[in-house]
């Protein structure tokens, strides 16, 4: 049954990153807009995401869950050692979607409706960029109990060069997730000609930001590039990646959209694989030389079987409403256009 709650967890960081990503994304490339076009990104952008924006965070609550249920220490380290970006991230997360809303739904339009746009544009650029900046204290070392004083365990454990890097990748990513997946929300031919620039533009802004990872990596000493590319999996990967940032881009030349979506969810997949499998199944290596093993550091077997069945349960109620919710949406936007 670990293996069952391990992919679940896997499941809900994977569609988080996608669907949240574009959900963040959407601010960000509205942000990256010039004024003149901006009335048109953000009309294109609502469409996109409106299916799913408020449902995409479900999956980090049940990250989050399994987490603290089925791995509490793990939960508990991360907890600690990482409470500041983590409470960040939340924050962002809250003025966004508050910001959203009332830019929206705000029964008067006054000078309000700009402070609540800058807030939705600078918070959908903060929250990825300190969920990256998790993601990388966890596998850096940069995390050390042993620590004894304030900055080492609570500052630096998630400040530094390969963090940034890898905030600013996840950026980009949402942003590019942004503007694959509003291909398909466009009315016009101006409209789809400045959304396939605004993706070129963003495929640019990932490719710099990757190699900014690996420079960030090589001085910082930490082995990403031995970790991807020394074993076949992670080659696979990242050429399955490159081929499918091939296939949009052929599919954007020759206007045929249907694919872009689900080959941009899969090139995010692979960049996940490539990134983690080689620690696999540690997800937090630590600065003192240990380890926080999803397979060692587990709760009760008792607990973990409840976890599993709840998990299997749940999803047979949550994944068709799911489904059902994004296809009626698109079947709505299909008929309005």
């Amino acid at each position: 049954m670990i293996y069952v709650v391990i992919g679940f967890l896997w499941l809900s960081v994977c569609l988080y990153m996608i669907l949240g990503g574009a959900d963040f994304g959407a601010g960000i490339v509205e942000l990256m807009t010039k004024e003149k076009n901006r009335k048109y990104t953000e009309k294109i952008m609502y469409e996109s995401i409106a299916p799913v924006w408020e449902a995409n965070h479900m999956w980090l609550i049940i990250a989050i869950v399994i987490l603290f249920v089925g791995f509490p220490e793990i939960y508990t380290t991360m907890s600690t050692y990482l409470h500041i970006p983590l409470v960040l991230m939340l924050v962002g997360i809250i003025a966004r979607g508050t910001a959203f809303t009332f830019r929206h739904y705000d029964a008067v339009e006054d000078r309000w409706q700009i402070i609540y746009t800058q807030i939705f544009y600078y918070a959908s650029l903060i929250t990825p960029f300190f969920l990256g900046l998790i993601a990388a204290a966890t596998v850096s070392q940069s995390i050390n109990p042993d620590a004894d004083n304030f900055l080492d365990l609570y500052i630096f454990s998630w400040l530094n060069w390969f963090g940034v890097a890898v905030g600013l990748f996840t950026v980009s990513l949402c942003a590019y997730l942004a503007s694959i997946f509003s291909l398909r929300e466009t009315t016009d031919r101006l409209e789809l000609g400045l959304m396939i620039k605004k993706s070129h533009q963003t495929m640019i802004f990932v490719v710099v930001t990757g190699l900014l990872v690996f420079s960030a990596a090589h001085f910082s000493d930490i082995p990403l590039a031995k970790w991807i590319f020394s074993k076949p999996l992670g080659i696979m990967s990242i050429s399955f990646a490159t081929v499918s940032l091939g296939l949009i881009l052929r599919a954007m030349h020759k206007r045929k959209l249907l694919p872009v979506r689900a080959l941009a969810g899969f090139q995010i997949i692979m960049i996940l694989v490539a990134a983690t499998y080689q620690h696999n199944p540690d997800i937090i290596l630590l600065g003192n030389g240990e380890h926080l093993s999803l397979l060692k550091h587990i709760a009760a077997p008792k607990t973990i079987t409840a976890l599993g069945w709840a998990l299997i349960l749940g999803s047979l109620f949550i994944l068709p409403f799911l489904f059902y919710l994004m296809f009626s949406f698109t079947k709505a936007s299909n008929k309005k256009i």
